[in-house]
């Protein structure tokens, strides 16, 4: 299929044939009919990536600082491959559209194949030929209600959400700053719900089309005939609310907001302009400055737009998917009127020409549609049939199916990877040491979006991407299967390429759950397949290598403190969805029980955590057969500042320490430093990578056995068993 992206770092716009998406539980796949070019949102994001890259850092200073945190936290190559992984992409562009439902994902009954659905997202609703949707960001299309008025469900809520926010009565008066698509349709709510308004835009034929569709008056901000018009209307008194529905670097909006609001009146922003309030005209009237975000309530959450976890309407009235059903209501009854401000309708394929005349300025346009072929109606378009998607703990005995070995390639064979995932992690820590080794052919890569499979294959010279992946299971040319998904993934996808007779090199965690561990085993035994890796790098790190090698070997126990400064996780980011993903440590802690006994030469037997209120910050204690123990400090709470990972080891009259896999010392009779590393943390995945790869070309045994992977994976599940018990946790072995 076809769909439109933008390269942010060299601006470049295309019509890109990327996979169609998978239909995944709890959304449907929707075919577009009509997507509309939002020429505020859109353009301003066009407009970005053709700035240069001071250009751009000028324009967006929060990513700035996330960057700088990076260089501190993880080293200079390891963030610049990350930022410029990141900006020499093709990102999707678009966010409403009206489409017809094609296929239907498990969990779903409110809507059927063949029906009409608006759609929002900028993740979702995107200008493509089809797009997943997940459930709380779709909504069935009244009868009758056109295809190319519903395309306009999106910036029609989030209008709507921002009348809403400015909590309008009958009979009062408003001011709409901004009379581009979002304030024609600001006005026409209002008008609506029996508020007058006065428009002010310097452009006389937006101010004139604003008139027509319900504005008292309008008139350019800088001249007098807007305060005219709102002197008479309010008798000298002032407008009850101002809606800031520009854009741009100008202060003259909020000003000229201050000046003809009324005493204790309200200031909504809905659009993104400057925002210098002058404090002394907003505190001599206590206006009341309010932000609109965007769609409504539910947006940004991922529970609530990706699991479809809907708020109960007794405490929230209008959340996004009700804004978008309220506005496409208003829309078949005739309250709101979006036809005239359709300027133009382009094919599809002409996509890319669109936007090159929109930004240049060739085609001025208050509404853009983009019109696909085959969309209902269209001569031709096609049926489609109905397809629904569908306090003791034991550390579970592992029964090899194949002795840890495989039959030997042939010597001058490549190993064939397929990769399931392309994520920041994948395409970062792991795809960059891969995609030039020798001997490595990167075949497939399998994600469930299509853009980010796309990418995957340009950026790393994949021969094929794709969202089936049973083909690529099935397909017998393929040695190893690399699964790089979100945890809730891993042990189910683990489980299906053992099946399928693949190699498995799978990111932490293997399993969130003592059933997915079992399940895993399982199949190991059933299919005869143990050829497993769990992504646990940190033993391979070349510093840590050369001081264990200075440390030597020990007689007695040994104790083991790792503080782990994780820091606090941006909102929004999927770990922070502990339903689904599991805990923060769940996740992330068998890298460091990996390490501890990697170091100590053996599995633990018993497992201690406490934790502080909350969860955030935990003490995790491991026991060792030989009296060693470990410490594990695993903390949110510190400061970003500090290293992210310390660790010492204390035994026989000897220390090894470690910071943060930048300098490494031991101390014995004699007293060894290494050199500091200067630029990069080297955390072992290249070298993890390289015996992963020798393991599957020569058939040899996988590089930490199966038992140790099975091991830590227990140890870090009894985490929460130990949490919750107060307790210890012995980790027998079952029979």
């Amino acid at each position: 299929m076809k769909q439109v992206v933008q390269n942010y770092k060299s601006g470049e716009l295309a019509l890109l044939d990327v996979p169609v998406p998978g239909c995944k539980p709890g959304g449907v796949l929707v075919r577009s009919a009509y997507s509309l070019i939002s020429t505020g949102t859109e353009l301003m994001k066009v407009s970005e990536a053709g700035m240069s890259m001071l250009g751009k850092a000028r324009s967006r200073p929060d990513q700035v600082a996330k960057v700088v945190q990076s260089v501190a936290t993880n080293g200079v190559p390891a963030t610049y491959r990350k930022v410029m992984g990141k900006l020499d992409s093709y990102t999707p562009l678009g966010y409403s559209l009206c489409g017809v439902v094609e296929q239907v994902g498990a969990g779903i009954d409110d809507v059927k194949v063949g029906d009409l659905v608006a759609c929002a997202g900028n993740e979702h609703a995107l200008h493509a030929e089809l797009n997943w949707v997940p459930k709380n960001l779709y909504a069935r299309v009244p009868d009758g209600l056109a295809p190319r008025h519903a395309a306009f469900g999106t910036v029609g809520s989030i209008a709507l959400q921002g009348v809403r926010q400015g909590e309008s009565h009958l009979g009062e008066v408003a001011l709409v700053i901004g009379l581009g698509l979002i304030g024609q349709l600001v006005v026409q709510l209002l008008a609506a719900s029996g508020v007058r308004v006065v428009g002010a835009d310097p452009d006389p034929a937006r101010c004139e089309l604003a008139e027509r569709l319900g504005a008292a008056a309008c008139g350019d901000p800088a001249s007098a005939a807007v305060e005219t018009a709102v002197a008479e209307l309010t008798g000298g008194l002032g407008v009850d609310q101002v809606y800031l529905a520009a854009g741009g670097g100008s202060n003259q909006p909020v000003e000229l907001a201050a000046r003809l609001c009324r005493d204790r009146g309200r200031v909504v922003d809905i659009g993104k302009c400057r925002l210098d309030l002058p404090w002394n005209a907003y505190y001599e009237k206590e206006l009341d400055v309010r932000f609109s975000r965007s769609y409504g309530p539910g947006r940004y959450d991922p529970e609530y737009e990706l699991e479809g976890r809907d708020y109960p309407i007794g405490y929230v009235r209008w959340t996004e998917r009700r804004n978008l059903a309220c506005f496409l209501d208003l829309l078949a009854r005739g309250s709101v009127d979006v036809e005239p401000l359709v300027s133009h309708v382009a094919d599809f394929d002409d996509a890319v020409e669109t936007y090159r005349r929109l930004k240049d300025g060739d085609l001025k346009a208050v509404a853009v549609l983009f019109r696909y072929p085959g969309h209902p109606g269209h001569p031709g378009h096609p049926g489609h049939a109905v397809e629904t998607a569908d306090p003791a703990v034991a550390v579970p005995a592992v029964r090899h199916g194949g002795g840890g070995s495989a039959p030997a390639r042939l010597a001058n064979a490549s190993v064939r990877l397929a990769f399931v995932g392309a994520g920041n992690y994948a395409t970062s820590m792991l795809l960059p040491h891969l995609e030039r080794r020798d001997g490595v052919e990167l075949s497939t890569v399998v994600t469930t979006t299509a853009l980010s499979a796309a990418n995957a294959k340009r950026k790393f010279g994949f021969a094929e991407a794709t969202t089936d992946l049973d083909a690529v299971l099935g397909d017998p040319s393929i040695d190893a299967v690399f699964v790089v998904t979100r945890h809730s993934s891993h042990a189910e996808l683990t489980m299906r390429a053992l099946r399928a007779g693949k190699a498995v090199f799978v990111e932490k965690p293997l399993a969130l759950t003592e059933d997915e561990l079992a399940g895993v085993l399982t199949a190991v035994e059933e299919s005869g397949n143990d050829r497993l890796q769990v992504g646990f790098n940190r033993r391979f790190a070349p510093l840590l290598q050369e001081a264990r090698k200075r440390f030597g070997s020990r007689t007695g126990p040994a104790s083991l403190r790792y503080l782990v400064n994780a820091g606090r996780l941006e909102h929004g980011s999927w770990y922070l969805q502990q339903g689904t993903e599991g805990s923060r440590f769940a996740g992330e802690g068998g890298h460091f029980i990996d390490t501890a006994s990697w170091l100590l030469g053996a599995d633990p037997v018993s497992v201690y955590a406490v934790a502080t209120s909350g969860n955030e910050d935990l003490q995790v204690v491991l026991r060792y057969p030989d009296g060693s123990t470990a410490t594990i400090a695993y903390v949110t709470t510190g400061s970003p500042g500090f290293p992210k990972e310390t660790l010492d080891l204390i035994a026989d009259g000897k220390v090894l320490r470690l910071d943060d896999f930048v300098r490494a010392s031991v101390y014995g009779r004699k007293r060894w430093v290494s050199s500091r590393l200067p630029k990069a943390r080297d955390k072992g995945q290249s070298a993890e990578l390289a015996a992963f790869i020798k393991a599957v070309r020569t058939g040899g045994p996988m590089p930490v056995p199966l038992e140790s992977l099975v091991a830590t994976t227990s140890a870090t599940l009894a985490v929460r068993a130990g949490l919750a018990a107060g307790a210890p946790v012995t980790l027998a072995r079952a029979l």
